[in-house]
């Protein structure tokens, strides 16, 4: 008797299945694992597809022994550029694990004599950019998640084509994804003029070529570096404040001098190695520095180039060690099982843990994965701010009075293990004093969530958060 068509759909469909099973939890995490095989268990085939095209986070071979041998230059040719700026922070005994770790994680050394200002008026960050691109002499390095070809955008294209007219050589790198919609006007419009564009982590959607990464590998740094002695770095992207309609994105940026900015200068640079590009040791760009502050900081990027991942293990060793109280800040907020139980223990040791979150979505499936998770943390004791004046788009993180980490990473999964990020950890209780006063305007601007109040949320909402929370490795 002749099998049917349909007979054998369903038998491939089993196979699928049962092949799926074995293959998917190599090498992933339980919860990583158990998103994948329900999504393959309900729909065998598309879950194949997309597993596919998304399930691992592949580098080809030549990015990942590119990434290794910058380390290794980082960690010679970088520790003596910066000897005469490595320094010790003086901090409570408590902390000295994670820093350590934050040094190992990311190569980078802490450096001392840094002048680190913070900017939380997003036009003025802009407009700080921008005039500090007018005034640069020798170079301008921007990358950037997104790009946009607005206001914003123009602006700083405009700024840019009157440096390269004073023969100033500006390079821009921008995320294919992220800046896609603007992507192909701006590139254009920056190459007529002269400026040099480079699109990192180009999409292809059938990734069979040994040199195309995983789809949703995205690079989400945002760094600038003028002259190699002024740098910008934190949450906010070169796009228009309101340019997601009915959002206005309330950001954080640091403007920093010293010898840090080399740091962030060599992460930008090997951005722009690994898309083909050269000249990742020019002299030029490693300009020496003075003491001009009594900030210490270091650097430390993290993504799938690095064999762990380095902005969750830093913030999970830092709420370990942590003995009065954190604040961490993030737009998407959708942690590992490591994360959970650090806010949970360190409350449990009367560490005061505070959360602020945005209470309006701006990605709807993020926000009922990432709500799935307050119930618990409320129980546990864990205060969640919502902060109600717009989308609180800034990243950054305060542990008691003497660690801050301000960058472009969210606290959830997908900046863990997917994306390119940025973090720079400063040592000053000066800055972390600036910086608490900063996010305690936040906590003005919110509301506390109480856990009665929450649990009176409607049964629909609940399970969509509970069935979004199920795919919280995906999002």
């Amino acid at each position: 008797m002749w099998i049917t068509w349909g007979e054998l759909y369903v038998l491939s469909e089993w196979v699928i299945r049962i092949i799926m099973l074995v293959y998917v939890p190599q090498r992933r995490t339980p919860a990583a694992a158990r998103a994948w095989l329900l999504l393959i268990f309900i729909v065998p085939w598309l879950g194949l597809v997309l597993y596919m095209s998304l399930g691992r986070a592949y580098l080809p071979r030549r990015r990942v022994e590119q990434q290794q041998m910058i380390a290794r230059l980082v960690r010679t040719r970088g520790y003596e550029l910066l000897a005469a700026n490595i320094g010790v922070p003086l901090l409570p005994d408590y902390f000295r694990q994670a820093i350590t770790l934050a040094t190992n994680l990311g190569d980078f050394p802490i450096t001392s004599g840094n002048q680190i200002e913070l900017v939380t008026d997003y036009q003025q960050a802009i407009d700080r950019l921008i005039g500090d691109i007018r005034a640069a002499e020798h170079h301008v390095h921007l990358l950037y998640y997104i790009f946009a070809d607005d206001q914003t955008g123009q602006l700083v294209i405009a700024a840019l084509t009157d440096a390269v007219a004073r023969g100033v050589k500006c390079r821009v790198l921008v995320d294919s994804l992220g800046s896609r919609p603007w992507l192909s006007r701006v590139e254009a419009s920056m190459r007529a003029k002269g400026i040099e564009v480079t699109p990192l982590l180009p999409v292809r959607i059938l990734r069979f070529h040994r040199e195309a990464p995983r789809l949703d590998l995205r690079n989400h740094r945002k760094i600038a570096v003028i002259d190699g002695q002024i740098a910008y770095v934190g949450s906010q992207n070169l796009v228009d404040a309101d340019f997601k309609r009915g959002f206005v994105y309330k950001e954080l940026v640091a403007r920093i001098m010293g010898p840090v900015v080399l740091e962030l200068q060599a992460v930008l640079l090997t951005d722009r190695y690994l898309e083909g590009e050269q000249n990742v040791e020019e002299p030029s760009f490693f300009p020496e520095h003075k003491q001009l502050g009594s900030s210490f900081a270091q650097a430390l990027p993290s993504g799938p180039g690095y064999a762990q991942a380095n902005n969750q293990r830093l913030i999970v060793a830092l709420l370990h060690a942590a003995q009065k109280r954190v604040v961490i800040t993030t737009p998407y907020f959708v942690p590992d099982e490591a994360l959970m139980q650090a806010m949970q223990t360190a409350v449990l040791r009367g560490v005061h843990v505070h959360l602020v979150v945005s209470k309006k979505a701006d990605q709807v499936l993020v926000g009922f994965g990432q709500r799935a998770y307050y119930d618990v943390l409320l129980e546990s004791g864990v205060t969640i701010h919502q902060y109600r004046e717009g989308l609180l788009h800034s990243k950054h993180v305060s542990f008691d009075d003497a660690v801050a980490v301000i960058g472009s990473s969210n606290l959830d999964i997908r900046s863990f293990n997917l994306n390119a990020e940025i973090s720079l950890i400063v040592y000053d209780p000066v800055v972390v004093a600036e910086l608490k006063a900063e996010q305690d305007r936040n906590l003005a601007d919110s509301d506390v969530l109480s856990i009665e109040e929450w649990r009176q949320r409607p049964f629909i909402v609940r399970v969509l958060q509970n069935l979004a929370k199920l795919f919280d490795s995906l999002l």
